[in-house]
């Protein structure tokens, strides 16, 4: 009896799941059409090459025909070469072929808007009162652009372009250059003061901003990526008015443009069709918001708001209603979390001394992670929190104390934001 599974034929004892071993097929009918098949493709090439034989034959007896083709009357044309053999020359028609340049009239005055200034006319009017800012920081330098307030020296810009400088230098367009400081900063409008010496300064006119319209043409002067691009206009329409953005845990209400703003023109200038100052560029809405990418969405601070702010600022350095708490703290990493053992919150790592949080016994190295009843993970939600407040109010805060491992309570009085 046969044990194997499997029926193979006689000849197939030794099959395995790669194949069969039978004996091949013969394969002698395939061998003779394919050699009928070269034999039919052997003739009907000899027939091909003895028709073109004849072909080129009777072009040779033609009387009277030319063997060239010329292309036209002064390019290249195919005839006899110099040997007597056919072949392609290059024939040049003589005398100097010049590029004729013919006079082309002065550029016209784009004028964006009836009533207005050309933008020729709007450049030449504000360029004059725009400067370049230069900023060291401790961990490298920054960039931005000006307004000039004043003959005397007095200077708008962003507060994010100086904040944390160590030392400012503004270039004019005339290329002097002067050192700046700080007369004043609010971080909730994202205005700052500046002061040079100097008292020959061309003051930019500055236009109310109520007056705007969506579809007004506008133009933003600047620095885009740094002071190699300084002077740069770009020109746009005003998008929306009184459009609230939140940003750095505050909203603000700003004048939407879709004239281009990029990195460094921060600051600057955004310029109605009579060349007045209408607000002052501070933000964009980056590519990285949307996988489509995102264009043509800037964002200015209305000339009005500059005004109030600005005029504080100037007078006593600082915006009165701003609440403080006065505290210096970051957001607890996720690393520092792991690595310290730390709860999310905000690492306190200043106090000033006097203020409402040493009052209260906030000290350094404490973690803040409630306001108010609400969890707190980052500064940017306290500061959202804080934004919605007024100085003499009530706030509750939760502290954890790193050094003793425990958790507190603690009631702060809001103090008043002097700039000091």
């Amino acid at each position: 009896m046969n044990d194997y599974p499997f029926e193979n034929e006689p000849w197939d004892r030794d099959s395995f799941e790669t194949g069969s071993t039978k004996p091949p097929k013969s394969r002698s009918g395939l061998i003779a059409a394919l050699l009928v098949a070269v034999i039919i493709l052997g003739g009907v090439s000899s027939i091909l090459s003895v028709m073109n034989i004849r072909l080129f034959r009777q072009l040779e007896s033609q009387d009277g025909q030319s063997a060239s083709v010329s292309f036209n009357e002064n390019t290249l044309s195919t005839g006899e070469t110099s040997g007597g053999q056919s072949g392609t020359v290059a024939t040049s028609p003589g005398g100097n072929v010049q590029v004729d340049i013919q006079q082309t009239p002065e550029g016209v005055d784009n004028v964006p808007q009836a009533g207005g200034l050309s933008y020729q006319q709007i450049y030449a009017k504000a360029i004059p009162s725009v400067v370049s800012i230069t900023c060291q920081l401790s961990g490298g330098s920054s960039t931005g652009t000006g307004v000039i307030l004043s003959e005397n020296g007095y200077i708008v810009t962003n507060c994010h372009v100086v904040n944390g400088a160590q030392s400012i230098s503004v270039l004019l367009t005339d290329n002097r250059t002067f050192s700046a400081f700080v007369v004043g900063m609010d971080s909730v409008s994202d205005l700052a003061v500046l002061y040079v010496q100097a008292t020959d300064l061309t003051p930019a006119e500055f236009g109310n901003s109520d007056s705007l319209k969506v579809g007004d043409a506008v133009a933003a002067i600047g620095d885009p990526l740094g002071a190699e691009f300084r002077g740069t206009m770009t020109d746009g329409i005003v998008s929306a008015i009184n459009r609230d953005v939140v940003t750095g845990g505050r909203t603000m209400t700003l004048i939407q443009t879709n004239a281009a703003l990029n990195s460094g023109n921060s600051g600057g200038p955004l310029l109605n069709c009579y060349g007045q100052v209408i607000g002052i560029n501070t933000l964009k809405i980056s590519a990285f918001v949307d996988d489509a990418g995102v264009e043509g969405l800037g964002f200015a601070i209305p000339s009005t708001t500059v005004k109030s702010v600005v005029d504080q600022l100037i007078a006593q350095g600082y915006v009165s209603g701003r609440p403080s708490l006065g505290i210096s703290g970051e957001t607890v990493s996720v690393l520092e979390q792991k690595l310290y053992r730390l709860p999310a919150g905000v690492l306190v790592s200043q106090v000033e001394e006097g203020s409402c949080a040493d009052r209260a016994g906030i000290v350094q190295g404490d973690v803040i992670i409630s306001a108010g009843g609400a969890r707190v993970e980052s500064a940017e939600a306290l500061s959202t929190l804080l934004y919605q407040l007024d100085p003499g109010n009530s706030l509750e805060l939760g502290i954890y104390r790193y050094r003793s491992g425990k958790q507190l309570s603690v009631t702060v009085i809001l103090d008043e934001a002097t700039g000091e």
